[in-house]
Formats: C-alpha cells, structure tokens, sequence
C-alpha cells in the first residue's frame, strides 16, 4: 500500500473527522483523483512533439498519457476542431497516491527559490489547480534527454464539499502551502 494512502487512512481521515464533526466515516474529504495536462502550441506543426509529452508523463506518472484533442476551431491560434494539442493523464488509486506523495517530498522542492504553493487556488468546490512551469522537477526526466522544457497542469480533485475542507486534507496529506 501507498505510503501516503496508509498516510491518510491512519491519521488524516481520523483528524479530519474531528475537526470538522463528521457523523459518518463516508463524509470525511478524501483525494478522487488527479489530473496531469500538457498543452503545446507546437504540437499542430509538429507530431513528434505530443510523442514527447506522451513519453515524459508516462515516465511521471507510470501510467500511458492520452493525446488530447481541441474542441473547437480558433482561426487566431490557427486550431482547428479535431487536432491534437496536448496530453492528458488521469490518476486514481494507488499511484494517485504515489504520485501526491512524490509531488510534495521529491519535485516541489527542487523548485528553485520554492517558497510554497498558492493556498487560495481553490476552485470553490473543493477541487485545487496548481500550474508548473517544466517537467525537470520530477527525478524520473533528465535533461539531457528531452526535447524542450514544457510546463504542465496538475488538479487535485476531491470530495471536499468546501475549499476549507479541501484546504485541511492537502495540507494534511502534506501539500507545502505558502505563508500568507
């Protein structure tokens, strides 16, 4: 089992349970999933360049990424409906767990001049977006082998009803919020 998931179920549930006075075990916040997106503007000239992300999130997350697709047409950005743009990885389960857990003790503070994560991107529902501006921060890439540093979209999705809630269960599960 997920270090961090043992983590949770040993002292974060518990914890949260009390501070907020749950009656039921079921309404204790917890993480559904999280979500890892890389956009590239180059990738409508260029296929190799989604191959590359596709490589580099599958190296982060140990799971295959899949290619993601635009919506709709933008003459200004020269996108048309259809075209791939981007990848895209959806974690549950255990290596959601595994992979919070790498975030927050190994990539975060590799940052250069980290001083912590924004607390207020909170969406309002419980759900947190924190953007990253390279992939260098994971141990898995190495410089040396990448085509471009890219930065990527990484949404913490929870059943927190509330941003307080929300708030509580990262920072319990370890996230490294910044001083206001």
């Amino acid at each position: 089992m997920a270090r961090l998931k043992e983590t949770y179920r040993n002292e974060v549930a518990p914890a949260l349970m009390q501070q907020f006075g749950y009656k039921s075990t079921m309404q204790i916040p917890r993480l559904d999933k999280v979500v890892l997106n890389v956009g590239s503007s180059e990738a409508r000239d260029n296929a190799k360049v989604i191959e590359n992300i596709i490589g580099d999130l599958t190296l982060i997350t140990g799971q295959k990424a899949v290619p993601t697709k635009a919506r709709k047409s933008v003459a200004n950005f020269k996108v048309r409906e259809g075209m791939t743009i981007g990848a895209k990885v959806t974690l549950r389960g255990e290596r959601m767990y595994e992979f919070v857990d790498k975030l927050f003790n190994f990539a975060l503070p590799r940052v250069r001049d980290f001083k912590g994560i924004n607390p207020d991107a909170f969406d309002g529902r419980g759900n947190y977006a924190l953007g990253l501006k390279e992939q260098l921060i994971f141990p898995e890439i190495e410089y040396d082998k990448i085509d471009k540093i890219r930065g990527m979209d990484i949404c913490f999705v929870t059943t927190a009803n509330t941003d307080e809630e929300a708030r509580a269960l990262l920072a319990a599960l370890g996230a490294p919020f910044a001083k206001n």
